[in-house]
């Protein structure tokens, strides 16, 4: 066993760990980073971009079929499901390029391959991906350990010896060659409502499932009731499903729900498993050191440094098992890479507000703190809304659908938090996440510029019914009177 001493370790070559790959060469060139896998990252292989292209292919869709709205009669919608799969893996593979390429160009005395398990807090033993972990051909004892190894799609153990190549996970979905006829979508979480609306406008039938009685991430219960009437006027859904039972029959998949509007059967080409994600700490062996591990076996860090405990060692990205999202995983990498290079000099870094999107149709989007998390923290607060249906730009383009829902606290003003359904969320999601950053109150808020007639109008809206709930005085009001509420 060949034996290899480095500074930083860094295991996983995803967002996190290419991010953390750079914060620690800053601080040291004796970097080492260890991958089990295919080099690049989740987003670009099978998660955010691919996805993104389906759904690109299935706004298209809907575009042409909602024209005559608009006077505009193109004639029938025709998928060509071989042509959207094409493009959908080209440009996949076009972004993959992107990151692999980035790889290609570290030295490659800073890259290995294996599969990476603790011997203690400062050593690794590394084994061919496949090959028993005993197995080990070497060792890495590192200064310090970053570990940034992801995560991957959570499902029930018996699925898979039941349905077998009927069982899909969403990695599998940017693999095909053309579209299925049909599939029954489990889990009715961020990506199983956006793959399932998405597959839906692409002609493919589709079931969309979930255990609870919510779809996507919203906690307002308002915004959570009107996302359940608006995707349920457009996709069958079957929730607060209390038995969820898939079995195998033919070339296809039997699926047999219980749920309170009562018991269903239907048969579907695959099952499309969109049931959550888990940690890869499983095979890290963990147990081997004296980490803090919470009751999932997930080492307990702190955010702002990215340290485990007082060890040597520390966590960044999906392995955390806390924020999923692209941008957060750069800035664990970032932070956890930092302080591992500069090594005992820890710095604390501030973390960003949150920003979170659904890819469906109306968007989601909860920026800052959302309505449990400020109920969950005792903050008093207020909210402010607006309602899409008659505001005078979404109507005008007919995306008026949806409601905004803006908090902030009481006594400052100062605003909190916001969970919107509807049109253009991703960008006013921004727009709300930068304020509540930079501490913004509803005044000065409304202080700022609006244009006309845009969106964004309908923010102005909610927000001076925010400031009168806080009873600090209504803004100057200067509206367009012939556009309708929320103009």
């Amino acid at each position: 066993m060949r034996t290899i001493q480095t500074d930083v370790a860094i295991i996983g070559a995803g967002t996190a760990g290419m991010t953390a790959y750079r914060s620690a060469l800053a601080r040291t060139p004796r970097v080492l980073v260890i991958e089990s896998g295919p080099w690049g990252t989740t987003c670009a292989r099978v998660g955010c971009m691919p996805s993104k292209l389906l759904i690109a292919a299935a706004e298209a869709a809907h575009a042409v079929a909602a024209a005559p709205a608009f006077g505009v009669l193109p004639g029938p919608v025709r998928i060509d499901g071989h042509a959207v799969m094409q493009r959908v893996r080209s440009e996949r593979d076009r972004f993959v390029g992107f990151v692999t390429d980035a790889v290609d160009h570290w030295p490659e005395a800073h890259r290995l391959r294996g599969h990476a398990r603790f011997v203690d807090e400062q050593t690794l033993a590394l084994s061919p991906p496949d090959a028993p972990d005993g197995d080990a051909h070497t060792r890495v004892e590192a200064g310090r350990i970053v570990i940034a190894t992801g995560s991957r799609p959570a499902v029930p153990p018996d699925w898979r010896a039941r349905l077998g190549d009927r069982l899909l996970v969403n990695d599998d979905v940017f693999a095909w060659t053309t579209l299925p006829a049909s599939v029954a979508v489990v889990g009715a979480g961020t990506v199983g409502l956006e793959l399932a609306q998405a597959l839906h406008r692409l002609g493919v039938r589709v079931r969309l499932v979930g255990r609870g009685a919510r779809l996507g991430p919203l906690t307002d219960p308002v915004l959570a009731a009107e996302a359940l009437q608006v995707f349920g006027r457009e996709l069958p859904l079957t929730l607060n499903a209390s038995q969820i039972e898939p079995e195998r029959a033919g070339d296809g998949v039997r699926l047999h729900t219980r749920s309170p509007a009562g018991e269903r059967t239907e048969s579907f080409e695959f099952l499309l498993a969109a049931t959550g994600r888990r940690p890869n700490v499983d095979r890290l062996g963990l147990a081997n050191t004296r980490l803090p591990l919470n009751p999932q076996g997930v080492p307990v860090f702190d955010r702002r440094t990215g340290q485990v405990g007082n060890s040597t060692v520390f966590l960044a990205g999906d392995a955390a098992d806390e924020r999923p999202l692209l941008h957060e995983a750069a800035d664990d990498g970032r932070i956890a890479g930092d302080n591992a290079g500069r090594f005992p000099d820890l710095r604390v870094h501030p973390r960003r507000a949150a920003l979170s999107v659904v890819f469906c149709d109306p968007q989601i989007m909860l920026a800052g703190l959302g309505h449990a998390e400020l109920l969950a923290s005792g903050t008093p607060f207020e909210t402010g809304a607006v309602a899409f249906d008659d505001q005078g730009r979404s109507r005008v383009m007919l995306k008026n659908q949806g409601r905004l829902h803006v908090y902030a606290e009481r006594g400052s003003g100062r605003l909190l938090g916001a969970e919107m359904l509807g049109p253009a969320a991703e960008h006013l999601g921004h727009l709300l996440a930068w304020s509540v950053q930079r501490g913004d109150t509803v005044q000065q808020m409304l202080d700022s510029p609006f244009y006309h007639p845009v969106i964004e109008e309908g923010l102005r809206t909610a927000l001076r019914e925010l400031q009168r709930a806080l009873r600090m005085g209504p803004a100057p009001v200067a509206r367009c009177l012939d556009c309708g509420p929320g103009a």
